[in-house]
This record gives C-alpha cells, sequence and structure tokens, in this order.
C-alpha cells in the first residue's frame, strides 16, 4: 500500500511522530501530503530550540495551538543576558539581530493562538513585560507559565500575572534576576492557587548601572556567594 492511500487520521498519527523539517519535506512530495501538514490538528504542540527556528516556514501556528516551548541553551544565550550597560560592540551587534524575534513570534501567537493552555521560554534574554502582559490577556486560557533566564522579566509580569492569570495553575520566573521578592509575596498573595517557583531570582543583581565601584562589587560578590 502507497502512504497515500492511508486515510486522513493515520497520516496526521504517522506525521505526529517527524519532527517539524521531516513534515515540511515530506509535504512537498504530493497535494494531499501538503493538505496533512496544512491541518490545524497536527499543531496543538511546538518546541523550538533557537530563535532562528521561529523564522521557519515549516510549521503552523493556529487556534489548535496548545502547548509551547520556545528553550535556548546554546552558549550564545550567554551574552543576552548580561546586563545592556556591561555589554562590548561585538555583544551588542549579536544581540541586535535577534532582539525582537522572540517577541515579535509571541505577538503571533497572541493573535492566531487564542486557545493556548502551556508557554515555556527559556533563556530569551530580550523577551519582555509588555509581551507576557498580552500574552495573558489574549490567552485567558493559559495555566501553565515557566520563565527560566528570562533576565528581562520584572515584577510587572507578576502584577499582570496577578490581573490577567485567572486560568493560571504553575508559574516558575527561575534565574530571572530583576524579579523581588516583594513582587513574589504579592502573587502569592492574590493567586494562592497559583504554584508559585522562583528558583535564583529575588535577591539577585538587577540590571541597574551602579553608580560607585564598591556597590558593584559589593553586589558581584553576594552573587558569586548565592551560586
Amino acid at each position: 500500500m502507497h502512504i497515500t492511500q492511508l486515510n486522513r487520521e493515520c497520516l496526521l498519527h504517522l506525521f505526529s511522530f517527524l519532527d517539524k523539517n521531516s513534515r515540511k519535506s515530506l509535504a512537498k512530495t504530493c497535494h494531499k501530503l501538503l493538505e496533512v501538514f496544512q491541518d490545524p490538528l497536527l499543531w496543538s504542540l511546538l518546541n523550538f530550540h533557537s530563535p532562528v527556528e521561529l523564522k521557519k516556514d515549516n510549521f503552523l501556528l493556529g487556534p489548535a495551538l496548545k502547548y509551547l516551548s520556545i528553550c535556548w541553551y546554546s552558549e550564545r544565550v550567554k551574552v543576552c543576558n548580561i546586563e545592556d550597560w556591561m555589554k562590548n560592540n561585538f555583544q551588542k551587534d549579536f544581540c541586535n539581530r535577534h532582539e525582537n524575534t522572540v517577541s515579535d513570534f509571541l505577538l503571533e501567537v497572541c493573535n492566531r493562538c487564542p486557545n493556548l493552555l502551556s508557554l515555556t521560554l527559556s533563556g530569551c534574554g530580550h523577551v519582555t513585560d509588555d509581551c507576557i502582559l498580552l500574552l495573558l490577556k489574549n490567552c485567558p486560557n493559559l495555566k501553565t507559565l515557566k520563565l527560566e533566564n528570562c533576565v528581562r522579566i520584572t515584577d510587572q509580569t507578576l502584577e499582570a500575572v496577578t490581573l490577567y492569570g485567572g486560568s493560571l495553575q504553575t508559574l516558575h520566573v527561575d534565574f530571572c534576576r530583576n524579579i523581588t521578592q516583594t513582587g513574589l509575596e504579592r502573587v502569592r498573595g492574590k493567586c494562592p492557587w497559583v504554584m508559585l517557583r522562583a528558583e535564583r531570582s529575588a535577591n539577585m543583581i538587577p540590571d541597574n548601572k551602579p553608580g560607585k565601584k564598591n556597590l558593584m562589587l559589593e553586589k558581584a560578590s553576594r552573587k558569586f556567594v548565592q551560586l
């Protein structure tokens, strides 16, 4: 039997075992497989491992998307997590190339994926509070939000959770150095049903440029002790 003789349900099941590139390659072979590739039911879960993958045309965004993960574990992600005032010109140029990539993608998610249930962002150093705020507003069914090493996330995101995260059940803000203990306590007080985790977040060195050298050394020493 040829693969194209299988019914739609079987083809969707087979496609579900393939990665995004393999799905795209198979879809190019005939119109029937292209239709399977374009079926929203195939795209309820998306995993990305670098910002570059977000710009490819080997996936679809739509209302069927329920689970989204963007996790960048490359050594290069460390550049994005350096305080802006400490970056040299080379590092700034590197960041400028993809600074808005994840944020622009999440805006597309806000507009096209209202049924999102889970979002995981790791190593996305340029994602801002405003982006998470829009996502919470536009994805009212979001139950799980996991942010790790997202250094521009601040207490404004925690405040947005208390205002628009009515469906949220799990919130992780690990290694987000601009989160404070005050913000965490506000979430615990206003949203006691949320399972909150903040590993090595509150009391880490913020992104403010220190006014005095001794202040910088003091904060650096504190960070070193925590590590």
